[in-house]
């Protein structure tokens, strides 16, 4: 078992020497483990536990009730369990997932954007509960990418948060059965498509992640070709993430690792089941809509990711049969999205 290193952010990131040696101690810990974690303050712990009881208190209703909590405008809303799957395989977690809430007088949801509307929001308190939880999170998350930035030696420590004004923060509010005698499974190894992941879990238990292995190859997930999904599932090494109280876990997305070359490793991750129901929230500092991601070094004049479509190829691809991707084809709005794409990448 490892211990993961944990650290105390500052309030604000200035970029003078203190700021600097935390960042290069940062990078390290991703590099030697693949994840670290961000002590919570108080006031964090009081929003995390509201989020996590709105949770519960929503997976205990009816399922006719949860299912109703859907939308096809956004990606937005309740997911079965089953109704995901890793590499062939169902995956256990129960889940909400909390996409950008835009109300549908918005100009870009009248202009017919994917992935853009309201939220199908259970109640008032749930929204509640998750957009206080999502603006401490991303409030961590923008101190991260600022001493992220300063870790890598870049002079801007701006550089990744430029990308992430108005960004494309989402959330994956899950929840894990008890394991029974058919199945150990929660979620079958992958890496996640975004930028930065801060995880926070109850007492139960039941990630794994895979540390940086030397000479091991890890596949541009964000290529249909070389995805992840399921790789390694059964090869050692896997760490398991010990529950602790008042922490954030922090580790890298794709995003990171087509950004920086390499030198940060999106970090491959699973769940498995555990004794008793689990409560989890992962959530995804992001870039906006229409940022544009490129190499710190590029090869290639042409290498980029236009973050709307990354985002709306990687969801398609996950719920092929929701109603949201069914009006995204019917409806031809990846037409929109093309246009979208080059207005960015022209802008």
């Amino acid at each position: 078992m490892t211990a993961l290193q944990t650290f105390q952010l500052p309030l604000t990131v200035e970029g003078g020497d203190a700021d600097r040696l935390l960042g290069r101690a940062l990078v390290a810990a991703w590099q030697a483990d693949g994840i670290f974690q961000v002590e919570a303050t108080p006031d964090q712990d009081v929003a995390t536990g509201r989020a996590l009881d709105a949770s519960r208190a929503f997976v205990g209703r009816p399922l006719k009730e949860k299912a109703g909590h859907v939308s096809d405008l956004t990606y937005s809303g309740y997911v079965a369990s089953g109704e995901e799957e890793t590499a062939g395989e169902k995956d256990g977690s129960e889940i909400f997932t909390v996409c950008p809430d835009i109300p549908a007088t918005d100009t870009r949801v009248v202009d017919k954007w994917p992935c853009h509307g309201p939220a199908p929001w259970p109640s008032g308190e749930y929204a509640a509960a998750m957009k206080d939880y999502m603006a401490v999170v991303g409030d961590i998350g923008h101190r991260l990418l600022q001493l992220t930035a300063l870790g890598l030696g870049l002079d801007d420590m701006d550089h990744f948060t430029r990308l992430t004004d108005d960004g494309w923060h989402h959330m994956r509010v899950l929840r894990f059965p008890p394991a029974d005698a058919t199945s150990e499974r929660g979620i079958g190894s992958h890496t996640d498509y975004g930028l930065l992941v801060i995880a926070v879990q109850d007492d139960v238990g039941g990630l794994y992640i895979r540390p940086p292995v030397p000479g091991e190859t890890r596949g541009r997930n964000w290529l249909p070709e070389e995805s992840m999904a399921g790789r390694y599932e059964n090869e050692e090494p896997w760490t398991f993430v010990t529950p602790a109280p008042s922490v954030f876990t922090v580790f890298p997305g794709d995003i990171m690792q087509f950004i920086t070359g390499g030198t940060l490793l999106s970090t491959p991750h699973k769940v498995r089941l555990a004794d008793r129901e689990r409560f989890t929230m992962a959530y995804f500092h992001e870039p906006s809509f229409q940022a544009v991601a490129r190499p710190l070094e590029p090869a290639d004049a042409d290498e980029f990711i236009h973050y709307g479509t990354h985002f709306t190829n990687m969801f398609m691809r996950c719920y092929p049969d929701r109603s949201t991707t069914a009006r995204i084809e019917q409806e031809d709005r990846l037409s929109v999205l093309e246009r979208l794409r080059k207005e960015a990448l022209n802008s």
